[in-house]
Formats: structure tokens, C-alpha cells, sequence
């Protein structure tokens, strides 16, 4: 079976994966910002979220545009759904550890099975794991990752006033070939609206968060694994 459909989401698999397991800023290289911090205070003050993100990825000549639905749940529940685009009905669960449970939409839906989290057909495009996509790695690798960072206004996005992080990683090689990142945080929320990567001159991810809802009460049982 193809299970290429299943949900995932980054760049570096190893950190991306203990980071997930800590609470926002317990592990820290040596980039900081006023909006990291500020996110750092509003992650802490929450339990649980969902959120819907809007992908677009390329690599080379390839892309994919996805939305997919989040849910996370302290300390290290997620669970993802493809609303729409490339594998849409598809979905998947990560409750730690180093496997994904899966399922492909359609009338396969129903098949579940457990892959290893570095599968390839686990991954997005630019071969993004569940835990990868989640909010709160998307803050620490501008955090972790070694580069310049730099905070500025950045204005409406998406009819929100944003600060504008920017990170210039020190190694494109070790970071998916990415040169350049950055990211809109909510001056109210102090949690991530957008994100945008560039390999050069190419855009290669463009992701909107939307709907965000922090402390909804989910529970366990909402991560059937």
C-alpha cells in the first residue's frame, strides 16, 4: 500500500523529533527575539491546540499543496488530517517515539497501519514529519537552528499585525538547502500566522496558520494510535 499520504511535516529529523518531546525553550542555541520569547510564554500557558495550515512545497520541478488539520496535546500528542489537495481524507497519529499511525483517504480509509516516522512514505514532499509541523517546532528551529536572526514589524498578514522573524541559516546544506526563513508571528497571540522558506531565489514552503484554538480539552483518546 502507498502510504505516502500520510501526514508529516521539516527539516532537521533528529532534533526535530526531541524537540517535539520538550516544552518550548528547554533546549536553546544561541538566536533569541523578543517574539520567541513571547511565543514561548503563550506556548506554556497551553495545554492543547488545533490549528489548520495551508502548504505549498517544492522540490526541484515537484510540488505539492496541501491543507492539513492539526491537533496537539501536551506533552507529545499529534494527529493530522488532509482536508484538501494532494491525499486528501488522509491522515495520520504520533504519540511519540519514532512511528506514525496512518491511514490513506478514500475507501482505504479504514486500513490503518504503523510505519516508521523516517519513512519516506511518511513524509511531505520536502519530507516533513508530523511532529515537524507542529507550531511549536516551527518557532524552535529559528531558535536552534545556527544562522543570523534578525525581528522587525511586520506588518498585516492575513489581517493580523505580525512581528517578522528572518533567520539566514549558517549551512543551507544542513538545513533541506534552505537559505533563507521567515516567519510572522500574531503581535496579539504571539503565535505563527505564516511561514515562508526560499532555496535561493525559489520559494520551496509557503504555509498560512489559521484557526488557531488553544485549551479545548482534548484528551488521550482523541489520538488513537
Amino acid at each position: 500500500m502507498n502510504l505516502s499520504y500520510f501526514l508529516s511535516r521539516s527539516n532537521a529529523l533528529a532534533v526535530g523529533l526531541t524537540l517535539a518531546l520538550l516544552p518550548s525553550g528547554a533546549l536553546r542555541a544561541a538566536n533569541t527575539a523578543p517574539a520567541i520569547t513571547a511565543f514561548d510564554q503563550a506556548f506554556a500557558a497551553t495545554n492543547d491546540y488545533t490549528a489548520t495550515l495551508r502548504v505549498h512545497e517544492a522540490l526541484g520541478n515537484a510540488t505539492q499543496d496541501r491543507v492539513y488539520q492539526y491537533w496537539f496535546m501536551k506533552p507529545h500528542y499529534a494527529k493530522t488530517l488532509i482536508t484538501d489537495g494532494d491525499g486528501k481524507g488522509s491522515g495520520g497519529v504520533w504519540a511519540g517515539g519514532d512511528q506514525v499511525s496512518g491511514h490513506q483517504g478514500g475507501i482505504l480509509s479504514g486500513i490503518h497501519l504503523k510505519v516508521d516516522i523516517h519513512d519516506h512514505r511518511a513524509v511531505s514532499l520536502r519530507g516533513v514529519t508530523i511532529p515537524e509541523g507542529l507550531l511549536q517546532h516551527i518557532v524552535e528551529n529559528y531558535a536552534t537552528i545556527p544562522g543570523k536572526l534578525t525581528q522587525i514589524e511586520g506588518g498585516k498578514v492575513t489581517g493580523v499585525l505580525t512581528d517578522r522573524l528572518e533567520l539566514r541559516p549558517d549551512d543551507p546544506s544542513a538545513n533541506s538547502g534552505v537559505t533563507d526563513m521567515i516567519l510572522y508571528l500574531s503581535k496579539d497571540t504571539h503565535w505563527p500566522v505564516r511561514q515562508i522558506q526560499y532555496q535561493g531565489s525559489q520559494v520551496v514552503l509557503d504555509e498560512t496558520i489559521s484557526d488557531l484554538k488553544t485549551n479545548v480539552g482534548l484528551a488521550q483518546s482523541d489520538f488513537p494510535f
